[in-house]
């Protein structure tokens, strides 16, 4: 079974962002692309940046979903999502998830990871007989936008930590 979310991704890389801030803005663009999935708003990634109190080096887990939950106030429920059936749940709720690659402070680094340290928005999976597919959107590059890339579970699953980003329904 194939699940994948129509969505639009964005670029750290676009001409409005920060040029100081380019390369460690993944965390803000995973967030801006998926809050602007539910609100069809534009979100500022050089304002996002900070309020979310990205770094240099990245935007650690504990700071997204602090920061963001201050953002996002009543509109968004936040959390981890501790398990592959929670995440799977999500998606095929039609909800993306934040999913950061995470190398160096998972004590992994002799693992071959498909990213060391990055965010993405994860819109998607198959389920295949040995592998669960993942569908991201890579955030871009210098000389292109962000594009959908499939990346294996099992080949990155040590270093993966998954950010539930659920609307709140008002009724």
């Amino acid at each position: 079974m194939k699940t994948v979310i129509p969505f639009r991704g964005l670029s750290q890389y676009a001409k409005d962002i920060d040029s100081k801030k380019q390369g460690s803005a993944c965390g803000p663009v995973t967030a801006a692309a998926i809050l602007s999935h539910y609100e069809r708003v534009d979100h500022g990634i050089n304002e996002l940046y900070n309020i979310l109190g990205t770094t240099p080096i990245g935007l650690f887990t504990w700071r997204l979903l602090k920061n963001l939950r201050r953002l996002a106030g009543q509109r968004y429920a936040i959390k981890r999502a501790r398990t592959l059936d929670e995440v799977k749940s999500e998606l095929l709720a039609g909800r993306p998830l934040a999913m950061k690659f995470d190398r160096w402070f998972s004590f992994r680094w002799f693992s071959q990871p498909t990213y060391n340290y990055h965010w993405v928005p994860l819109i998607g999976f198959e389920e295949k007989p040995d592998d669960l597919v993942l569908y991201i959107h890579d955030n871009g590059q210098k000389n292109r936008p962000s594009k959908v890339r499939a990346v294996s579970y099992n080949k990155n699953r040590t270093v993966l930590t998954f950010i539930k980003i659920i609307p709140i329904q008002k009724g």
